[in-house]
């Protein structure tokens, strides 16, 4: 993508963008915890990747819910797409202006959006990354996440120890380039297996965006590039459901494990299905919980948080396999995204 094309269509639209991009939400009143914020109350900022995908749904639903908790006001803002870091360049700049104590994001582009987040963090606005880190992590005060690497590991054991002695002719269907979040799950998955990369297990490697639609295109390149393909790793579960989509049209879809990362619960119901294998379950609404705790903290105490905060992974399966640690589909869909 063309960054002076988005930076001149920034400059034209500037003030479309701020009324688009962000919507302040009341989610509280009375006794709210006291920060800069206008009205005497504090402003918390969450900013996803998307406000469409089911993930960052449910994190934007946990924020709000322990705000109102809380007695504090949320601001939130989202890119029009994974990976539109324009847009959350501008949502960080106008939380800045809206006097906000803390901002919560997942970055889109991890390194691109650092800048950003150092002039937040210079006007002491406390920041906390959300399940992706920027890189460097230390652009922001904290991180409350799952740890994508052990996610990784957990699946790709898991795919591992189900094959066994069988030759794996592997797809991955990853993120995007240089995108932290998805190169950890990536090099878990590989860990995990027990191989490296350029192991000539691997057959194909396709980017997918975490969409389900490419997904599906990206299995299709993989399938057309080798059709003996039994094993595929996904990035997350809508380019899972895409995976599995394509290769039904093939009619393999019996014949090749697809495992993936995310545990939402039209994922654990793919699991309950048998369209996927296995996944790592992470928990975004507790993510965004606790940032919005940590953003409370500092407005009535003035202590940031600090460091990395595992919010747990569990791997979910209904056809457990020894030596790898997992929960059945009811803990899944009783806890999904929880």
């Amino acid at each position: 993508m063309k960054r002076d094309i988005w930076t001149s269509s920034r400059r034209r639209t500037g003030v479309v963008v701020a009324i688009a991009a962000l919507s302040l939400v009341a989610a509280g009143c009375g006794k709210g915890a006291k920060g800069s914020s206008s009205g005497g109350e504090t402003t918390v900022g969450l900013i996803t990747k998307t406000d469409t995908n089911p993930f960052f749904v449910k994190m934007k639903e946990g924020a709000q819910k322990e705000a109102q908790a809380k007695g504090v006001k949320l601001m939130t803002a989202a890119g029009k797409f994974d990976g539109d870091n324009a847009s959350q360049v501008t949502a960080v700049e106008n939380m800045i202006a809206a006097g906000v104590k803390g901002i919560l994001i997942t970055p889109s582009d991890t390194k691109a959006i650092v800048p950003s987040l150092e002039k937040a963090k210079a006007k002491g606005i406390e920041v906390i990354a959300l399940d992706t880190p920027p890189d460097p992590q230390s652009a922001v005060d904290a991180l409350f996440a799952t740890n994508n690497l052990n996610a990784g590991i957990l699946i790709g054991k898991y795919a591992k120890t189900s094959f066994g002695s069988k030759p794996a002719k592997i797809a991955m269907l990853d993120l995007a380039p240089g995108i932290t979040v998805g190169v950890l799950r990536h090099n878990g998955f590989l860990q995990g297996f027990g191989i490296k990369q350029g192991d000539p297990s691997v057959v194909c490697q396709q980017d997918t965006q975490g969409d389900q639609a490419k997904g599906q295109t990206a299995m299709e390149n993989c399938l057309q590039k080798s059709p003996d393909i039994n094993l595929v790793y996904t990035i997350n579960e809508p380019a899972a459901l895409g995976a599995y989509t394509a290769l039904k049209s093939a009619g393999k879809e019996k014949n090749v494990m697809i495992v993936s990362v995310d545990g939402g619960c039209t994922g654990v119901k793919a699991v309950q299905s048998g369209q996927i294998a296995a996944t790592s379950q992470q928990y975004p609404l507790k993510m965004a919980s606790q940032g919005v705790d940590a953003v409370v903290d500092f407005a009535k105490g003035g202590k940031k948080a600090s460091g990395y905060t595992d919010t747990g992974v569990n791997l979910i399966t209904n056809k457990a396999q020894a030596g790898v640690d997992s929960k059945d589909v009811q803990f899944g869909l009783a806890n999904c995204w929880g």
